[in-house]
């Protein structure tokens, strides 16, 4: 006869089981996959000419807004359709070189000690919005591998601003912008990888764009280093209209 208290932990080790095996998805040779604009393979023909003139809503105050935290339920303070973007500056930090800046939108980095960062800013997100921000970011999690579940996902932050703003001095304690992460400890790896490894994601609706930085490093306390430091070297920059 099954006991519950067996049933239960057997249900838990399945949904560990598939919540590594959805990372893993993400993560393409230990480091992460691009993220693909939704919209990409079948533009809709009522698709406006794109981002490159942005609406600017009368009487925002970007300044405000990136003076100030912005958790999930503040995402409707961003102007509509001006970008959120992702900082430099993770080559600053102690033992970090950069590999390559904004190709196709992606800069990556590499750490001496074997830890590997990938970080992308993308537009044309519309297709991906469900409601607020953190539904879309779920959206975008779904997007990318459609067997994550919510409960998968944690919430967590990143620095927040732009250079001489709250959230670009690496030095201060900054503002902090909510995202979703994913979390792989390096046991549960499909071989030979056995790499520990983190995604973390915002897709900002109001500004139709999202924010996606992969981590993978060689254990889990390398890992949580090199989260440190993309939390305080590679801001999420606010719109500046």
């Amino acid at each position: 006869m099954r006991t519950t208290a067996g049933t239960a932990f057997r249900d838990r080790r399945r949904t560990l089981q598939v919540a590594a095996a959805a990372l893993g998805s993400l993560l393409v040779g230990g480091c992460s996959i691009g993220v693909p604009d939704p919209t990409a393979p079948e533009p809709a023909a009522t698709t406006p000419a794109g981002l490159a003139t942005p609406t600017i809503t009368p009487g925002h105050d970007a300044e405000a807004v990136a003076a100030q935290d912005l958790p999930f339920a503040a995402g409707g303070t961003l102007a509509p359709g001006v970008p959120v973007g992702l900082s430099g500056g993770l080559e600053e930090a102690p033992g970090w070189k950069i590999l390559s800046r904004d190709v196709a939108g992606e800069s990556r980095y590499a750490k001496a000690d074997g830890c590997v960062v990938a970080a992308r800013g993308s537009t044309n997100q519309d297709a991906l919005i469900r409601g607020d921000d953190r539904e879309s970011t779920v959206a975008l999690f779904q997007y990318l591998d459609p067997s994550i579940l919510p409960a998968y996902l944690k919430t967590e932050t990143l620095r927040w601003g732009r250079g001489g703003q709250a959230g670009g001095d690496s030095e201060g304690p900054g503002r902090k912008v909510e995202v979703l992460a994913l979390e792989q400890a390096a046991e549960q790896a499909a071989p030979p990888a056995g790499r520990a490894t983190a995604v973390l994601a915002r897709l900002f609706a109001a500004a139709g764009s999202s924010i996606y930085v992969s981590v993978s490093c060689p254990g889990p306390d390398a890992l949580a280093a090199a989260r440190a430091d993309v939390a305080r070297f590679l801001p999420v920059l606010p719109p500046s209209n």
